[in-house]
């Protein structure tokens, strides 16, 4: 539903009486429940769907194909391996779903509502539009309201983004899931249901969709491998046609070439390498509650980090303070903690009293009497005795409203300006007789910095992301936490953010609300970003879930950890850093596998089409390939463990320069295949059978070749494979030796020229390595 969705209009009611029973029933029919609509996808649908792609198609229809053909063992393993995909990729989603119940979670259970003229508790789904609430101390507000009597300290942050709780009194609309810190207040419902603010976030959260870079990756390799392999497979059949082939013979052929350019394993490879890098970080205090997240991690070049609670510790802390002549710091706290309720809910008074803790001030009066902070004057006080016996007024609260009693200096003045200029809360302490206090000093309050943002935004600029802030705070107070954190840049004016916003136009976005956080995320995707978005509240939850990598800190509700595609599980942002690396690793293992999929697949294809010329035959059969499959693109998984290096940049995939790549080197690999076969054929002379078994080792182990050399972006000695390389690599090799040399499921081969063929390619695979450094710096592949 559009954020600016109007609120339906409400006939006044006296706040005495509240709604009738009859009245609130049929509001309750005009404008249905306060809560979420639940929209659980049906699991049946969403496991029907990992069968509805471009890779599941191309192998239902090669199922269907060998079921025609009476291949039942070859169709068997086939739905086999369709069947491993699809279940790989069903248990990664669903998360939207899991926002949605941590957001109803959010909501009040019952509300206090004034109806017929007498209070009563009611479920707060039944509240209407007009109903009057009461709000009080610890209670979560069930609906949008107004408050019409009494005030109450709100705290919104989780709404709102606002650091600091708010005092509300009569005229003031709150929202929905905000938490009365103090006081208690009567409030009318506004809105309700989906029309809350809240009810607004949860739709955001629902609708809010980014398809991954990931996908797009699979969707483009898969489209450009079918378009090339579409045009061979076409003239592999017009050629056999032309040698008058029968048709019993043209049909396995045609199978063999759509099984040779399927990527069967692709979708199965991107999600074990995220899984491995998810595994990663999970010993780094990271937990990827999306594996798309850590494919993310690689390409985002811009951070939207929230300031309350990530770059923040979302806790009040004294930040200065200003003694008035006659009085120390350690005095002016003591006094300010005299006036500060001991084990209350307020954090301006918790804050104050956990410094006073930390300075022990000499000869404070002992306190006799504490009256609790009054919304209506702003302050609190306290009665208490000094040495001599004589009693001493304290009073603490808004610095407008202390020196009211006591007269500022121009010193103070000046000292508190200069503070609310710098964005902090500032408080005034006064103390003495009754009739004529003091004014003691001065007291600022703020959300300090954590003390890793200034480190964590450093390391990310030196990693190639951009870091900019963005919160629902005032600008004054968002601007001094950027340049404390090193977020250096302009503030964004108050106002709309235009949609055409860009990274490096602005380094600070305040008084953002949920639907500008979402919709920033949303403008910086559209210039062709890949957005990583932080935050901890429920606020932040639509943004990080539009967002391609979302980040919950550890603090987060579980509203934003539920929303969130990563969640640092330890104190701290360093997990951050962390993701970015690890995820570009996952990128670098995703990219060798892809590049070597793409060089089988063209290869694979090609020698088709070359040993139909030579052999006037088809030069692999359906079982071939797909001992082919199994053997060559599952053992090759073991690519998701290997040694590399993190990208120094963020990762784009560049899929034309990719498969421009795999061509190059598949031409090469195509040309080894080729020139073994042709010695089969004009020179050992083999029959058909044989040569169809000396074309499977070739492929094989040709493609073994490939892939040490493509594996290392430099020489292929510049660093060691990971020993479930090398034991895939070995497993590989003794499959097809043993299955050739004893003639299982294929004619026989004689050791010694299953022989000569591995060390041919040996020699083969230095050769590659030569020429790809060339090919990959030309191409860009790094």
């Amino acid at each position: 539903m559009p954020a600016t969705a109007p609120r339906p209009p409400i006939q006044d009611v006296p706040p005495s009486a509240g709604l009738a029973s009859d009245e609130a029933r049929r509001r309750l029919e005009k404008f249905g429940p306060n809560t979420i609509p639940d929209t659980a996808v049906d699991p049946l649908r969403r496991a029907l769907a990992k069968f509805w792609a471009p890779v599941p198609w191309m192998l239902e229809a090669a199922i269907v194909l060998e079921l025609a053909l009476g291949k039942y063992v070859e169709a068997s393993i086939i739905a086999g391996l369709l069947g491993f995909n699809a279940v790989l990729g069903f248990f990664q989603e669903g998360r939207a779903q899991a926002t949605l119940a941590a957001l109803k979670s959010r909501l009040a259970l019952s509300a206090s509502v004034r109806r017929d003229n007498a209070w009563s508790i009611i479920p707060a789904a039944e509240l209407v539009p007009g109903d009057i609430v009461k709000l009080s101390l610890g209670a979560v507000v069930a609906a949008d309201v107004r408050l019409i009597e009494g005030e109450v300290l709100l705290d919104q942050s989780t709404i709102t983004g606002e650091s600091i709780p708010i005092e509300a009194a009569p005229g003031l609309e709150t929202y929905a899931g905000a938490l009365v810190r103090r006081g208690e207040a009567v409030a009318e419902v506004t809105a309700t249901g989906v029309r809350t603010k809240f009810g607004r976030t949860a739709e955001l959260v629902r609708t809010a969709h980014v398809v991954s870079s990931q996908q797009k990756a699979v969707l483009r390799v898969v489209r450009n491998l079918a378009m090339f392999n579409s045009v061979i497979i076409l003239l592999l059949v017009t050629y056999a046609c032309a040698l008058k082939m029968p048709f019993g013979e043209i049909v396995p052929l045609v199978l063999t070439a759509v099984l040779a350019s399927i990527p069967v394993a692709l979708p199965a490879t991107f999600t074990l390498a995220a899984a491995v890098g998810a595994q990663a970080l999970a010993h780094r205090g990271v937990l990827p509650t999306r594996l798309s997240a850590v494919d993310e991690a690689a390409s985002i070049d811009v951070l939207c980090s929230d300031k309350t609670g990530t770059l923040t510790r979302n806790e009040l802390k004294v930040t200065a303070i200003r003694p008035a002549a006659g009085f120390d710091e350690a005095r002016v706290l003591g006094l300010a903690a005299l006036a500060s309720s001991d084990g209350g809910q307020d954090p301006v008074d918790g804050a104050i009293r956990s410094a006073a803790s930390q300075t022990a001030a000499s000869d404070l009066p002992k306190l006799s009497k504490f009256v609790p902070f009054d919304p209506g004057t702003k302050m609190s006080e306290a009665t208490a005795v000094d040495s001599s016996g004589a009693d001493v007024r304290v009073v603490k609260g808004a610095f407008a409203a202390v020196t009211k009693l006591a007269a500022p200096t121009p010193d103070s003045l000046a000292a508190a300006s200069e503070l609310e200029a710098q964005g902090f809360r500032v408080l005034g302490v006064a103390a003495g007789p009754a009739e004529a206090v003091k004014l003691a000093g001065i007291i600022a309050l703020s959300d300090p910095p954590r003390t890793d943002s200034a480190a964590l935004i450093s390391e990310l600029r030196g990693l190639g992301v951009r870091t900019v802030m963005v919160t629902g705070d005032a600008p004054a107070t968002a601007a001094i936490v950027a340049r404390a954190v090193g977020v250096d840049g302009a503030v964004c004016p108050p106002g709309p953010i235009p949609g055409d916003v860009r990274p490096e136009d602005f380094a600070v976005f305040a008084g953002v609300l949920p639907e500008g956080k979402y919709n920033l995320v949303k403008a910086f995707q559209k210039s062709g970003h890949t957005v990583g978005m932080c935050g901890d509240g429920a606020n932040d939850a639509p943004a990080l879930r539009q967002a391609q990598m979302g980040i919950a800190v550890s603090t987060a509700t579980d509203v934003a950890k539920s929303a969130a595609g990563i969640v640092l599980t330890e104190p701290g942002l360093g997990g951050i850093v962390a993701s970015v690396k690890e995820g570009r690793v996952t990128f670098q293992r995703i990219l060798t596998y892809t590049l070597n999929s793409v060089i089988k697949k063209i290869v694979q294809v090609l020698f088709l089409a070359v040993g139909l010329i030579l052999t006037g035959q088809a030069i692999l059969t359906p079982m071939l390939m797909v001992i082919l499959m199994i053997t060559g693109d599952f053992l090759a998984m073991s690519l998701t463990t290997d040694n590399v290096r993190p990208s120094p940049a963020p990762n784009v995939w560049r899929i034309g320069p990719l498969t421009m790549a795999g061509v190059a080197m598949g031409v090469g690999e195509l040309a080894f295949c080729v020139a073994v076969l042709a010695a089969g054929k004009f020179w050992m002379e083999l029959r058909i059978e044989a040569l169809r078994t000396l074309a499977l080792v070739a492929l094989v182990f040709g493609s073994e070749a490939t892939l040490y050399a493509v594996r290392e972006r430099r020489r292929l000695w510049s660093s060691l494979p990971s020993i479930w390389v090398i034991v895939s690599s070995v497993c590989d090799v003794l499959i097809v030796v043993a299955l050739a040399a004893r003639g299982i499921a294929m004619a026989a081969l004689p050791l010694p020229v299953i022989a000569w063929v591995l060390a041919a390619a040996v020699a083969f695979g230095v050769l590659v390595d030569l020429v790809k450094a060339p090919v990959f710096e030309r191409l860009g592949i790094s």
